[in-house]
This record gives structure tokens, C-alpha cells and sequence, in this order.
């Protein structure tokens, strides 16, 4: 594993009031030789939103927008829009974010879902559809659309604390066969929670996941499995130690100490590009390649 040497790669704007205070876990996807990122930013309002950068190389950043190109917009998520994750389909992404607002006089954490069309979002015309919750009232977040149908069906993983859940859909709307998929471990670095990172990838051993773990001190770490390709509910591997675990300063030292959180990866001719959020505060990038991750036959 190698963290790149120009970590952090993007860092708060003082200047701009909207991300001045931090900028971490992002969605990333690769389209037409440019990797996309979609990163949750937060500023003197306490407010996350969502803003964006490109890069050729998936290293350096060749542009950021000065402004957010996702905001909240209803009581369910006044309170912010975190953590996007992006799952590219056909001709649409499919953004699932966490939704911190106001249901039903409480405020909650919940899975937020939208969709926008790729034309729309290469050309910056920001024409994100209608948003949805996907179990409304249920305090739920770390929602991901796979990047596949299986059986004909959308899968999402998410987390009911503390585990990692699935859940079918055929049109997005309506949610069923809920059931969990994994846990925490006793006496591990994932002893306390358990939670998706971004969308798993298909390769032909199955569904390559990177989630992550917290243990009992509250340190964030990121690890690895393999799911089954045709019942991704299914985990036929998973590692025994993490991939990556806070140990420079700017994942130690933070909004939130000893963190690593990642949502998105991106596949680049056997190698794997995790980006990270170091600390709740910057957002970084390690390097994989990608039989080092997978089981040892």
C-alpha cells in the first residue's frame, strides 16, 4: 500500500464559507480518462454539502468548483448532506448520501438517494432528480447502489448500527428482503461497528468490498472482502487484518482523531485508488495493487 506523497490531496478553503472548515469522504467514479470527486465539505454554518473536483491522473486535482453542487434542500436533510457515495449505471449516477435533518419533529440520520444523468453532470448542468429516503424515519446511513443489477434487482448495502445490511429494489422506491450481511468481531479492529465504503467492484472472483471498522477506542480503519458475485448477501472472504489504519498526522489529527474513511474507489489497471478522509477534516488517497487485497489461493 502507498499513500500518495502529496496527501492531503484536496484540504478546506478558508476564503470560501461553505468548506472552510473541512473537506473529506468522497464519491468517486472514472469517466472519459478523468476520475470525478464528489466530496462532503463543511463550513462556518456547520452545514455539509456536497462539492466537486476532477483529476486526470486520480492523484493531483486539475480543477475545483467554488462552489457546492449539492445542497440541502428538505427538513429531512437541513442539518446537512454527508458522505455521498456514486454508483455509475448506464447512462445515469446514482448519488445515495447520508441525510441529517428533521423527521417527524426528530432529528435523524437517513439514507438519502438521488439521480442524475451523466450528459448533465459532464457538461456541470447540476439536474439532480427528485431525492427520495430509502427507509424513511429508520436512523440508517452508509447507504451504496452496486454498480449492477443482480436477478434483476438494485442491491444496497447499508448499516443498521452495527452491522452491514442488504436490501432488494426493483425501482429504487420500494425496499424489501432486508438482512444482514456482516458484523463486527470480537477482539478485532472491527469490534465495534462495521460499514460500506463505495460501491464494491466485480471482478471475477466476485465482489471485491473495502468497508470499515471501528473498534472499541474509536479508531477507523479500512479492511476487505469478497461477496459472492451472484448473492453479494453473501461474504466468502474476509481479511483478518486492515488495509489501512491512521498513522500519519493528518489522519490522526482532526476534526475527528484516529480516522480513515473512505467513499469511493477506483479500479486503474490493477491498481486500486482509495480515497480517504483523514481525520474528518482533508481528503487523501492510497494506492493498492490489486492482488495484494485479494485472497491468497
Amino acid at each position: 500500500m502507498n499513500r500518495f506523497e502529496g496527501n492531503p490531496i484536496l484540504e478546506p478553503i478558508g476564503t470560501h464559507d461553505w468548506e472552510s472548515q473541512l473537506v473529506c469522504n468522497a464519491a468517486t467514479f472514472a469517466f472519459d480518462k478523468k476520475i470525478h470527486i464528489l466530496y462532503r465539505a463543511m463550513g462556518t454554518d456547520h452545514i455539509s454539502r456536497i462539492g466537486y473536483a476532477v483529476s486526470t491522473d486520480g492523484y493531483n486535482i486539475d480543477e475545483r468548483m467554488p462552489l457546492p453542487v449539492f445542497s440541502p434542500m428538505t427538513e429531512a436533510e437541513k442539518e446537512g448532506c454527508e458522505d455521498p457515495r456514486i454508483t455509475l449505471m448506464n447512462d445515469s449516477l446514482i448519488m445515495a448520501y447520508t441525510a441529517f435533518g428533521k423527521y417527524a419533529y426528530n432529528k435523524v440520520y437517513q439514507i438519502g438517494l438521488t439521480k442524475i444523468g451523466v450528459k448533465d453532470f459532464i457538461s456541470r448542468k447540476w439536474n439532480w432528480d427528485e431525492r427520495s429516503l430509502v427507509f424513511p424515519g429508520i436512523r440508517n446511513k452508509n447507504g451504496l447502489i452496486f454498480p449492477k443489477k443482480v436477478g434483476g434487482e438494485y442491491i444496497l448495502f447499508h448499516r443498521l448500527d452495527p452491522d452491514v445490511c442488504i436490501s432488494h429494489s426493483k425501482d429504487l422506491k420500494r425496499w424489501y428482503d432486508l438482512k444482514f450481511v456482516m458484523g463486527p468481531r470480537e477482539n478485532s479492529w472491527d469490534s465495534w461497528k462495521v460499514g460500506t465504503t463505495g460501491p464494491p467492484i466485480e471482478l471475477n472472483e466476485g465482489w471485491l468490498f473495502i468497508y470499515h471498522g471501528i473498534n472499541y477506542e474509536k479508531v477507523y480503519s479500512l479492511g476487505v472482502a469478497l461477496l459472492d458475485k451472484n448473492n453479494p448477501g453473501e461474504v466468502i472472504y474476509r481479511g483478518e487484518k486492515p488495509i489501512l489504519s491512521p498513522e500519519k498526522e493528518y489522519e490522526i489529527f482532526g476534526k475527528v482523531p484516529n480516522v480513515v474513511y473512505s467513499c469511493g474507489t477506483v479500479l486503474l489497471d490493477d491498481k486500486l485508488l482509495i480515497y480517504y478522509g483523514g481525520a474528518d477534516t482533508v481528503l487523501c488517497v492510497a494506492t493498492y495493487d490489486l492482488a495484494e487485497v485479494l485472497p491468497k489461493k
